[in-house]
């Protein structure tokens, strides 16, 4: 993306707060972040000390890019009130970091001539700027927009850090459902490996399963095992 961008983040969560940071390092202008959290802003001044935090309708004035870094759940009842108050700005670049929808989350904002995009980095973010920062640089990043904008999202991907993966509105509900399944199982498997290595009392628990950790995920995801039952995994039938 040759031109510099003006940009504005609404919300200052782990999402919200990395990828402004990734903003600012990519040599665009950081506008404003918006939120109403007070632990939170403390975090945005710490991590990026002068930056204005506002409310949401005044981080948007004069930005070229806004982004949505809050829950999926949240935007499209933003997006409402935000058309309704004539809030956007023709020609005003919208993305979202949702894993759930594509583009099509700011249906409704159409008509006010904004440009629609989806961001969503495939990783876990853990709060922490300066890991978060680092696991950005080596993510993929499912974009999607309509097909005219498709470079300038790709753009923005790789400018944040990351290497960008189509993925289309009709694919999100499989693809935030992939993401999910892989969060939430391996925080199970994980931690149910720690407990019984705890109850033994071995020493550094998480020492020890790291290496096992590590070559398993490798091990799995080159062999592309796909039809696995969760609760042989569990049970440890598999070899």
């Amino acid at each position: 993306m040759s031109n510099r961008l003006s940009v504005a983040v609404i919300g200052a969560g782990p999402v919200g707060l990395a990828l402004a940071k990734a903003v600012s390092d990519a040599g665009h202008q950081l506008l404003a972040i918006a939120t109403t959290d007070p632990a939170r802003a403390e975090q945005v001044n710490a991590v990026l000390p002068g930056v204005r935090i506002v409310p949401v309708v005044d981080a948007m004035q004069g930005a070229d890019l806004v982004i949505f870094a809050i829950p999926g759940s949240e935007i499209a009842k933003l997006v409402t009130g935000l058309t309704k108050t004539d809030s956007f700005t023709r020609g005003q670049l919208l993305a979202h970091t949702s894993p759930e929808y594509g583009f099509e989350v700011f249906d409704e904002a159409l008509s006010s001539g904004i440009v629609p995009m989806a961001i969503h980095p495939a990783m876990k973010f853990t709060g922490f700027s300066s890991i978060d920062r680092a696991r950005l640089n080596e993510s993929y990043i499912a974009v999607d927009s309509p097909k005219s904008v498709l470079p300038v999202v790709q753009t923005l991907a790789i400018e944040l850090g990351g290497e960008p993966v189509h993925v289309p509105s009709e694919a999100r509900a499989k693809y935030a459902e992939a993401v999910s399944v892989a969060s939430t199982f391996t925080s199970l498997i994980v931690g149910q490996a720690i407990n019984l290595l705890e109850e033994a009392e071995i020493d550094k628990a998480r020492n020890l399963l790291a290496g096992i950790l590590r070559s398993s995920l490798e091990e799995s995801l080159r062999t592309a095992v796909t039809e696995i039952d969760p609760a042989d995994l569990l049970d440890g039938d598999l070899e």
